[in-house]
């Protein structure tokens, strides 16, 4: 026995201390190019572990074989296994491998705010498996990876600036020309409102019941509620003073009378 299977034992714990060691040292040179590539540090730990289990598998798989083990039935074992996991998890897998595009592609970062699935908020973080956004009034929301890499996102902040867009109506007897200048004093004595690009006013539609002025203000992205808010608030009190004014919806009814 020990002429039969001592040769093949020692080549066999030869094999395994030199895969071990290389394995080692594949990883450290992985880990390297993961930091260059400033890949998340979630990323990079789960997929330096998953590429360590699974050359350590097929390094002990090639070992045995060496000793003569038949490992033909172990390794259908394992595909079988494996494919009643993978049904059993697709939907976590899904996530998984959405988590794992999110990470690398990075359409957001932790820090902006985007809106997608339905819901939007402020990314707090993105994990392998869910992402968590948190809302403007303090609500918590947890999206599944899946989905997310697959479906439509706006982010919000991929530009330092933003477009403050708002649409005011004025009365068909009111005068366009003065109207748009009111607003135009307001967008250009607001500090907050950016030169460049100019501010923009021009009527964009002719409504039921008013002529509807388009009114565009670029903005630091940190500023744009604020402007938002203050922008409708200035604009109708300016109005008000100087005799413009914003109609509600208006119907004439016509009343006919027919003699019996």
């Amino acid at each position: 026995m020990v002429i039969t299977y001592g040769g093949k034992i020692l080549l066999a714990l030869l094999t395994l201390g030199i895969g071990l060691w290389l394995i080692g040292r594949l990883i450290k040179v992985l880990k390297k190019v993961f930091e260059i590539r400033a890949y998340e540090r979630t990323l990079q730990k789960f997929l330096l572990q998953v590429i360590s289990v699974l050359l350590k598998v097929l390094l002990l798989i090639s070992v045995v074989s060496m000793v003569g083990v038949q490992v033909t039935s172990f390794i259908a074992l394992l595909g079988a296994a494996g494919i009643a996991f993978g049904m059993a998890l697709s939907g976590t897998l899904q996530n998984f491998a959405g988590g794992v595009m999110l990470l690398i592609l990075k359409p957001f970062k932790v820090g902006d705010y985007i809106e997608a699935q339905g819901y939007a908020g402020t990314v707090t973080e993105v994990q392998i498996f869910h992402t968590v956004l948190h809302t403007p009034d303090k609500k918590t929301i947890i999206i599944p990876n899946g989905p997310l890499s697959n479906g439509a996102a706006v982010n919000f902040s991929t530009s330092p600036v933003r477009r403050v867009d708002i649409t005011f109506g004025i009365g068909y007897g009111d005068n366009i020309d003065k109207a748009r200048q009111l607003i135009m004093d307001i967008l250009t004595s607001d500090q907050r409102v950016l030169e460049d690009p100019a501010p923009f006013t021009g009527v964009v539609s002719l409504g039921d019941s008013s002529v509807n002025i388009v009114t565009r203000a670029w903005v630091n992205g940190g500023d744009y509620w604020d402007v938002y808010f203050y922008l409708n608030e200035k604009v109708k009190k300016t109005f008000d003073e100087n005799g413009v004014s914003i109609p509600f919806p208006q119907r004439d009814v016509h009343i006919y009378q027919t003699k019996a």
